[in-house]
């Protein structure tokens, strides 16, 4: 049996942002670093902070925090993984889905690393398509 880490991480941001927590820790690997960067540089998260227990290496993630905490339950981050250990997803950079219409990102995986829609199609690269964001 496989662990799929993106989908892990995924999982774990939008339960924490549903359930309003301020911070989520994730395991660290290459893919998640590369991941977190792109979320914190994008905007969706605050901070990331890496520690160790023991061997581990763990990333600790500090989500926005909302104006008005009150009322109904709104998520205001919508992660959805597309590609996946079962169903691979490849574009081509001139297919590469807008979501939103350019308001959410497109995180792939190219030959060059994990990159948003925008940086793909300014180097004219397509890949797997990892995950939605917006």
């Amino acid at each position: 049996m496989s662990r799929d880490t993106i989908a892990d991480i995924i999982t774990s941001i939008r339960n924490a942002d549903m359930d309003r927590k301020g911070t989520v820790r994730i395991a660290s690997t290459k893919i998640t670093e590369n991941i977190t960067k792109i979320l914190l540089r994008e905007g969706f998260i605050e901070n990331v902070r890496k520690h160790q227990e023991g061997k581990n290496f763990f990333l600790a993630l500090t989500l926005r925090h909302r104006r008005n905490r009150k009322g109904p339950c709104r998520t205001r981050l919508n992660l959805k993984r597309i590609s996946r250990p079962g169903l691979r997803i490849y574009s081509n950079y001139q297919q590469i889905p807008r979501i939103l219409g350019g308001m959410g990102i497109v995180i792939l995986s190219t030959s060059r690393g994990i990159m948003t829609d925008r940086e793909a199609r300014l180097e004219g690269i397509g890949g797997e398509i990892l995950c939605y964001i917006w």
